[in-house]
């Protein structure tokens, strides 16, 4: 789906990654599910571009629902993969820590668990390299995308800004449709490692002020970042 000149998005509502489209060629922010691989050709062409003009996929964290295709790329075209430190282990496979109880709806979680099982969430392949990535950094790659330190979520989360797209890719550091409970809107996401924390990080996101907030699930957010951070923080404190 084509969100701006710049801006793609592969996957839907449920699980998302993201394109940054520049005449220099294309970054990839996080990367969906094992089957979203045909979409991210297909949305490639839609824009234009080949596998050839990926220059590098930053993830924002090491969830194995923002892994999808990124070993594959890594490993058959030498694209590299950048992720927080705190995170490597994580996205290598290694462990994480256990979530606390989980508001759940049958039907939302159902359509959840349809769409990962049919686009091959039980096919994780792991990373098992990646570049290291710290808050602040600005690396050398298309739209030179900025990373923010947002832990919370989980250690190493990191948001990406990219301010030639007037957007900000806040992977988990909030959501747009918790795909628990089908309940849509800036809210805090499920899973979340330390709730609190992830709430405080948020603040890190508004010298942005970025118009595009794009999560890993959930509806493209395009009312500005102030606004995602300040619904979120309210529905952190409506929770019972």
């Amino acid at each position: 789906m084509k969100l701006s000149t710049h801006l793609y998005r592969v996957g839907n509502d449920i699980v998302a990654a993201y394109l940054v489209v520049t005449p220099e060629g294309v970054t990839i922010i996080d990367a969906g599910l094992s089957g979203h691989w045909r979409d991210l050709r297909a949305e490639l062409t839609v824009a234009g571009r080949t596998l050839g003009d990926v220059k590098g996929i930053i993830l924002t964290h090491g969830d194995s629902d923002h892994l999808g295709f990124a070993e594959r790329l890594r490993r058959h075209l030498g694209i590299p993969v950048y992720v927080h430190h705190a995170d490597a282990a994580r996205a290598m496979g290694g462990p994480k820590p256990p979530n606390a109880k989980q508001q759940m709806r049958f039907l939302p979680l159902v359509e959840f668990l349809t769409y990962a099982l049919r686009k091959g969430g039980l096919r994780t392949s792991w990373l098992t390299r990646t570049i290291d990535v710290r808050d602040g950094e600005v690396l050398d790659l298309p739209g030179s995308p900025r990373i923010i330190g947002l832990p919370g979520h989980s250690e190493g989360s990191i948001a990406v800004h990219v301010p030639l797209a007037d957007a900000v890719f806040v992977g988990d550091g909030l959501t747009t449709r918790n795909v628990l409970t089908g309940v849509t809107g800036p809210q805090p996401a499920p899973f979340t490692d330390d709730p609190e924390q992830a709430i405080a990080s948020l603040q890190n996101l508004l010298p942005t002020e970025a118009t595009w907030v794009l999560p890993g699930h959930g509806a493209p957010w395009k009312d500005g970042i102030t606004a995602a951070v300040r619904a979120t923080a309210a529905a952190s404190t409506a929770r019972p």
